[in-house]
């Protein structure tokens, strides 16, 4: 039996911010933009992983979610308590300079971790978090 990760989910309030942090910041390809009910989906990727997307998606995409409900994943998304995703790179230094001159919002700036890896963090437009190790 043979599995792959296809897709990840990250849930974004600005659509708009997400596509030029994700294209203009890291790189990432756009790979679809759909619109749907009132909602917006893009999916981007790396070019050097043809098979891993990564969906960038309203905070609750459901169209029969409560307004309560809502709000309550608004929330959580704006104090940063969402889901995240964990990068691998060449050089986790160069990396690190090109998010935070874009104005990148650093959690931690590169570091040799005890576990024997070199990594940084930001937080995305959205407040998810963003981790950036070295490629191994």
């Amino acid at each position: 039996m043979n599995i792959k990760l296809a897709q990840c989910f990250i849930a974004v309030d600005d659509h708009d911010k997400a596509l030029t942090f994700y294209r203009d910041v890291l790189g990432l390809e756009v790979r679809n933009d759909v619109s749907f009910e009132g909602m917006r989906w893009l999916t981007v990727g790396s070019p050097d992983q043809p098979g891993v997307e990564i969906v960038l998606e309203p905070p609750l995409a459901d169209p029969n979610a409560s307004e309560a409900d809502r709000k309550a994943v608004a929330e959580l998304l704006a104090k940063g308590l969402l889901r995240g995703v964990n990068f691998t790179t060449d050089d986790v230094d160069a990396t690190f300079e090109r998010v935070r001159a874009a104005g990148g919002d650093v959690l931690q700036e590169p570091i040799d971790q005890p576990y024997g890896v070199r990594d940084c963090a930001f937080r995305d437009p959205a407040g998810n978090m963003l981790r950036f190790s070295a490629a191994g």
